[in-house]
């Protein structure tokens, strides 16, 4: 039995649309507290085995860390002084969540810039105001914990192959969806912006040097299934006719990027494998086609020492 558990866009929406919500919220904390860091990875949180965390969060001289807790459908905030704190957020509104969480901060004298409306989401609702009912399936949320793990785990390995630069795998809460990308090194043209609810100057700045990038989202209305993903900034001629692997990738016309179903990579025999050939594959496409420096990529992970 396959350890990528099962995933359904249409019956764990609810789910997956209260998940999305509150990692938006969370994702306030690191935008307004963090230094920037370049292409925005400060906003980006960071998987652990009950769900995704803020980096260390600087506080005057204190320390934090905030978390949805996916299996208990919780907010976990731990600070230096040896606190921790648990805020439900399971079938709650988003009002509550907020109103709760914001004044947890305060009890703990740590800051709590909450206010705001989420982000990359058409019709954004302001967090203090958002009263609709919330679903929360407790075994949606937990597979959806385990199908991002997976990749998490897969794509550490992808990153662990090259010798540039390349960013961490991440989730942006924005879009909701895990990243890693790697970088030339050499500056990209201007990108046109355009993200609904993101300002032009954040994606510019996210998109100032040419990336080939690839990730895992658990669909979308423009794609309703669970798939992962890869493109390239800029788009090389030619990239779209390229073969890549495994036998289910193909090429996104109106997204303007390869997809793999999630399902695909689960039914295989070895889903770390199709997925790393997917990888592979359509970052070699790119590479060739954007005359990238040869010799940054590694054949094999290595583990416990310095790769040969």
């Amino acid at each position: 039995m396959s350890a990528w558990p099962r995933l359904d866009y249409t019956a764990d929406r609810p789910t997956l649309d209260s998940v999305h919500l509150l990692l938006q919220l969370l994702g306030k904390l690191p935008t307004r507290l963090h230094p920037w860091i370049n292409h925005g990875w400060h906003v980006a949180l960071r998987m652990t085995p009950r769900g995704p965390m803020t980096r260390d969060l600087p506080a005057g001289e204190r320390h934090f860390t905030a978390a949805l807790d996916m299996l208990d459908g919780t907010i976990r905030v731990v600070c230096d002084t040896g606190a921790e704190s648990v805020v439900p957020a399971a079938r709650r509104t988003l009002a509550q969540v907020h109103a709760d969480l914001s004044a947890l901060l305060r009890s703990l004298g740590l800051p709590a810039p909450l206010h705001g409306k989420p982000n990359e989401l058409p019709d954004p609702v302001a967090f203090a105001d958002d009263r609709r009912p919330r679903a929360w399936d407790p075994d949606a949320a937990q597979r959806l914990l385990g199908a991002f793990l997976c990749a998490d785990r897969q794509f550490n390995v992808f990153r662990s192959l090259y010798r540039g630069k390349s960013s961490p795998s991440h989730l942006f809460w924005g879009s909701l969806d895990l990243a890693v990308t790697r970088f030339s090194g050499r500056t990209a043209p201007e990108h046109p912006g355009g993200v609904p609810h993101l300002p032009d100057a954040v994606t510019r700045e996210a998109y100032s040097h040419e990336v080939i990038s690839a990730g895992f989202w658990p669909g979308n209305d423009a794609y309703p299934h669970a798939a992962f993903y890869a493109y390239a900034y800029p788009v090389p001629p030619g990239l779209a006719e390229a073969s890549v692997l495994p036998a289910g990738a193909f090429w996104q016309a109106d997204m303007g990027e390869f997809l793999l179903p999630y399902q695909a990579v689960r039914a295989a025999p070895d889903p770390g494998a199709a997925l790393q050939a997917f990888l592979q594959s359509t970052y070699q496409a790119a590479a060739e086609r954007l005359h990238w420096p040869r010799g940054l990529t590694l054949a094999a992970a290595s583990i416990g020492r310095p790769p040969a």
